[in-house]
């Protein structure tokens, strides 16, 4: 999985997904397995693990399965529901867009389904967004394009007035499709509405293009950017091979896991380096980056690197980063900065070079999502509608050791999923690099 998770037997984690009530409503759904709301799936499936909880005497940690329930919470001839994007761009909304309206459509019989447009600025009544109505008609072929039909923004809005025009619209389940501030701030909706006694569900599906949702196995859209990272890595490699001292300098997603980078590396095994935020590394010095760059144009004549854009942030002055309107630290642009210091290293050093770089972060991101992503997103879909209906609420839709669950967005916020360099994941991509431990001696990675 190339990430780790570290229960200790006995440990309490609140997995419990918090419900509207009773479901009392008979599903319409005809001719499905239904799903017990006893079913459960386990965390930690190492032996040791499960060992442990037995020797204490201790139920192991569990996610509920997701799926229909033979009760749900709503009547679907009297259920609203709203949809909203917010974040960055990521391949496959639109498909989990499509995917939500059929389902509650053709499965459930619900007709009353809205697109709040631009993300959240679309539920504050100051910018003036009216509403969209969704049907299995308008939603036909958004499949085939990259984006978001319903637009999207970045930024907090008021929670308040969020919750406002949720009641205003009298919305019975909002889906919240988002990556860790869009999923945080529709907890923080679910928790408004609860306390206002309101019966809405809040049902979350994660997209963030960086795979860094903890608890969730994968985000949809991340197979798409592999694919289309690996395209640009096979053009990177064919311009360093085409030129003497030919250097292919690509810097993919990755703001603070590297799961893009590694993962690409491993599908076009053409990579000489990998650098993530995961791992520290130094510039100079004879254990340093430059120096076992230029030892690989010695032996080889080209490289091939590969940059996360979170990685090298100790070469960025912190008082100087700036923040976006989703409340994150903007990151030092790492690749323009390994662009420069390899021209002036090897200018020094009075040997000629050929480096070209790429940056595709935005082609990567708008671009439909590839038939891996696809299915995958059909079934996030198809999990969050039955979430919604039967009641679930303040969750989001993720897949755990292959079965697909409900999971307490508190939960899966409380931080971000990085790559375990202890992993097979990272030792792979070492053995296919070749590249060395990159730290000299005595260097400590520098406080922020």
């Amino acid at each position: 999985m190339g990430f780790k998770i570290l229960l200790d037997p006995g440990e309490q984690i609140n997995t419990q997904v918090k419900t509207l009530g009773e479901a009392k409503v008979i599903s319409p759904m005809r001719d499905t397995v239904f799903v017990d709301e006893n079913d459960r799936v386990l965390i930690d499936t190492k032996l040791k693990y499960l060992r442990g909880c037995i020797d204490k005497n201790v139920e192991p940690v569990t996610f509920e399965v997701a799926g229909p329930r033979r009760k749900i919470y709503f009547d679907p001839s009297k259920t609203k529901c709203g949809i909203v994007t917010c974040g960055g761009l990521c391949p496959g909304i639109n498909n989990v867009i499509r995917g939500v309206v059929l389902e509650l459509f053709y499965m459930y019989g619900v007709s009353n389904i809205y697109g709040i447009p631009f993300g959240l600025e679309g539920f504050i009544p100051s910018y003036g967004y009216p509403v969209v109505e969704l049907s299995p008609q308008s939603v036909a072929n958004i499949h085939e394009l990259g984006g978001t039909i319903l637009g999207s923004s970045r930024g907090a809005q008021d929670i308040s007035e969020v919750v406002d025009a949720i009641e205003r619209l009298n919305l019975n389940v909002m889906f919240f499709i988002g990556g860790d501030g869009t999923l945080k701030a529709a907890s923080a909706v679910a928790r408004e509405i609860m306390s206002r006694e309101y019966k809405c569900s809040v049902i979350g599906i994660p997209k963030t293009i960086d795979n860094d949702i903890s608890f969730v196995s994968k985000t949809f859209g991340f197979d798409t950017a592999v694919e289309e990272s690996k395209k640009v890595i096979q053009s990177a490699h064919t311009e360093a091979t085409g030129a003497p001292n030919g250097i292919g300098l690509v810097k993919l997603m990755g703001r603070d896991s590297g799961f893009i980078a590694a993962h690409a590396a491993l599908a076009q095994r053409d990579v000489n380096f990998v650098l993530i935020p995961e791992i520290d590394f130094d510039l100079e010095g004879e254990k340093g980056f430059l120096f076992a760059l230029e030892k690989r144009l010695e032996r080889r004549g080209h490289a091939v690197i590969v940059v996360a854009e979170g990685a090298g942030q100790k070469f960025f002055d912190e008082k100087q980063k700036k923040v976006d309107a989703s409340g994150n630290v903007k990151k030092g642009d790492i690749g323009l900065f390994l662009k420069e210091k390899i021209e002036e290293y090897f200018s020094y050093r009075h040997i000629p070079i050929n480096l070209k770089y790429i940056d595709p972060s935005y082609v990567i991101r708008s671009v439909p999502a590839n038939a891996s992503d696809s299915i995958f997103c059909g079934f996030l879909a198809q999990m969050a509608v039955h979430a919604g209906m039967a009641g679930k609420t303040d969750a989001l839709i993720g897949i755990w050791n292959d079965v697909f669950v409900h999971i307490p967005i508190e939960l899966s916020a409380k931080q971000r999923k990085k790559v375990d360099v202890s992993s097979e994941l990272w030792m792979s991509v070492m053995e296919s690099t070749g590249q060395p431990v990159m730290k000299n001696p005595g260097n400590k990675r520098r406080k922020k």
